[in-house]
């Protein structure tokens, strides 16, 4: 304990004798080392400046060996053309989102993406920072699930294709009657039959891979691979190296190894999210698309496929190229047929069919007998906006049969909390709507009044009486929520 102390007071002695510029110093190196990517610079002679604790962890060094000493003495294994840092130095040029693949001191295979940026001042290389990004787990992972996509296909050659668990969707499974909603089906129906590219745009929670995957079961290219990816999940660099495959030596680590785009080869790739693509990358998927070939990262050679494209985005077209979120030739491309999938605000009357539909699907999950919904909360459901879609209706119905109990009918209470909190307002708009306003009626105080009543005991009830909680609900005060239940007589 004291030697604790000794060692405490040691510190802040050692701290007090700091000049301002050296405190500002060590108070940055705090900050680097709680980054949670690699940082690594280099000076102008090629020895490591600084060196964070995330990049002694990638690799398994220790700071001590690398900071002072140069590049090249502290990995031997390194050599100048090979060392991302020290061809930047040289060059003057940056490198950005290089993936490289490696084994560390301790044996362990790190995969990261890198980004390697010249440090000038007055227009002179003085330096050069890398900072990089582990990936091991998230490439790990996406490269186990497209290897599993491709033995499902191979095991599914000579079984029914529809029973596909990456293709389990039909147009019988799309349920609705709405008008918009049934056009788009029509559109679908119709680009089954052809080869085009289609492009599916809606909001989140609109069943875009729905489509997508009833789209492909009723091709002629239904008994062939149907490779899905999302676009927004993965760096570019990997993502990258996931569609178009990668050639051994085309970066560190590098293996040979097929893409999804020659896994799909025959099928339907699904492209999910696509408008989260970086830029550069759907240049590359343009040029695979008028070639109808693909090469791998680091090869030479082309490789012919056949594949339609399927390609979804949680936005209009015309918002993102707008937004330069989407390249407007590769648009053109993609949308030879175009979809739009209306939000459920859109097609309401289709509510009652999709909380039909969802109670029975979690009465026979959780041997429940609910019947529905009671006739206020039907009424909320069709005044709410569902900002989530069909998604968040189908959530909104699964929360609330966890909480039945042996009720039948689903009400207020027995919906999920957080949902619970945007429908005060509704209910509060829907008691307005229902009220008799006619000439004998017209005190607007009274209704003013019951509306405000109504409220209180509505979230009352809600929170079990907690004060605090209800005036948080409320926008009020503690102090003015209280006055207001001693007016109403509430307690």
């Amino acid at each position: 304990m004291a030697t604790a102390n000794k060692h405490k007071t040691d510190n802040s002695k050692k701290i007090a004798n700091l000049t301002d510029s050296e405190r500002q110093i060590v108070l940055y190196q705090n900050v680097v080392n709680q980054l949670d990517v690699g940082i690594h610079v280099i000076d102008q002679n090629g020895t490591t400046i600084l060196y964070n604790d995330k990049m002694a962890a990638l690799e398994s060094m220790e700071k001590s060996d690398m900071l002072g000493k140069k590049l090249l003495q502290t990995m031997p294994y390194l050599k100048t053309e090979s060392s991302t840092l020290l061809t930047v130095l040289h060059t003057g040029q940056p490198l950005h989102d290089r993936q490289q693949t490696y084994t560390n001191a301790n044996g362990k295979q790190i995969s990261t993406v890198n980004s390697t940026i010249p440090l000038l001042i007055e227009g002179k290389v003085f330096g050069a920072l890398e900072i990089a990004k582990d990936i091991t787990f998230i490439k790990s992972l996406a490269e186990k699930v497209v290897d599993l996509q491709g033995s499902l296909h191979t095991r599914k050659k000579k079984a029914d294709i529809s029973k596909h668990p990456n293709t389990r969707y039909t147009l019988k499974d799309i349920l609705g009657q709405g008008e918009a909603l049934q056009i788009a089906v029509c559109y679908a129906r119709q680009a089954a039959h052809t080869a085009s590219n289609v492009l599916v745009s809606g909001e989140t929670g609109t069943g875009k891979e729905l489509f997508a995957q009833s789209i492909h079961n009723l091709s002629p290219r239904k008994d062939k691979p149907f490779v899905a990816i999302n676009c927004a999940a993965l760096p570019g660099q990997l993502l990258e190296g996931l569609l178009f495959g990668t050639a051994k030596g085309g970066f560190t680590g590098a293996i040979d190894r097929p893409g999804l785009f020659e896994q799909a080869n025959g099928g339907t790739v699904l492209l999910d999210e696509i408008n989260s693509m970086e830029l550069d990358l759907q240049a590359k998927l343009l040029r695979v698309i008028q070639e109808s070939s693909v090469r791998r990262l680091g090869a030479s050679n082309e490789i012919n496929i056949d594949v339609r494209i399927i390609a979804t985005m949680n936005t209009t077209p015309a918002t993102a190229i707008a937004q330069q979120k989407l390249r407007e030739d590769l648009y053109y491309r993609l949308s030879v047929v175009t979809i739009q999938i209306p939000p459920l605000c859109e097609h309401k009357e289709d509510i009652d069919l999709y909380i039909a539909a969802f109670i029975e699907k979690y009465n026979a999950q959780m041997r429940l007998n609910v019947c529905g919904v009671d006739a206020e909360l039907r009424r909320a459901f069709y005044a709410y906006k569902w900002p989530g879609n069909v998604r968040e209706l189908q959530h909104v119905i699964e929360g609330a049969m966890n909480l039945m109990a042996d009720r039948t009918v689903i009400g207020f209470k027995q919906l999920p909390m957080l949902f619970r909190d945007k429908l005060p307002r509704v209910a509060a708009t829907l008691q307005v709507e229902n009220m008799n306003l006619d000439a004998k009626n017209w005190d607007l105080n009274k209704h003013l009044n019951t509306l405000e009543q109504n409220m209180i005991i509505a979230i009352l009830q809600q929170t079990r009486g907690n004060i605090s909680e209800s005036a948080r609900l409320l926008k009020l005060t503690r102090q003015a929520l209280q006055h207001k239940i001693k007016k109403y007589n509430l307690k």
